[in-house]
């Protein structure tokens, strides 16, 4: 089953719907774009780039790597996020992660969440980052 790598920027299950919209129904946009606009091109405009939205030394290492032939029903039950409710809440999708990694450790693999509460960091926005 083919796997590609996703520079992880955005937490939230609109990626789903996106990727399902833009680069597999549609065929509008090739996976690679998907990944500058959806990764790199953020971690530019706030500042993070090239700590997060690049593959190099030093970078973080937030890592998500992608199933593009999975699919799943999104559901607020299995999300790995504080809250009880979800906007895509019962969209069937094709494409979903199968690994995440943080800072270069396993975060969540398959469905099972390995991480802690309170290991996220706060990061401050560049000071040469554009005001939108």
């Amino acid at each position: 089953m083919p796997t590609m790598l996703f520079l992880v920027f955005i937490g939230n299950h609109s990626i789903f719907y996106q990727w399902n919209q833009s680069v597999r129904k549609h065929f509008c946009m090739h996976p690679q774009r998907f990944v500058e606009l959806h990764c790199t091109n953020p971690a530019r405009i706030f500042g993070l780039y090239p700590r997060k939205g690049s593959l190099i030394i030093g970078a973080d290492a937030d890592i998500l790597v992608w199933d593009p032939q999975r699919e799943h029903t999104i559901r607020a039950a299995t999300h790995h996020m504080r809250t009880d409710y979800n906007l895509y809440e019962g969209l069937r999708v094709r494409g979903a992660p199968t690994q995440v990694y943080q800072r270069g450790k396993l975060l969540v693999d398959g469905a099972r969440w390995l991480g802690q509460a309170g290991q996220g960091r706060y990061l401050h926005r560049g000071s040469g980052a554009p005001v939108l």
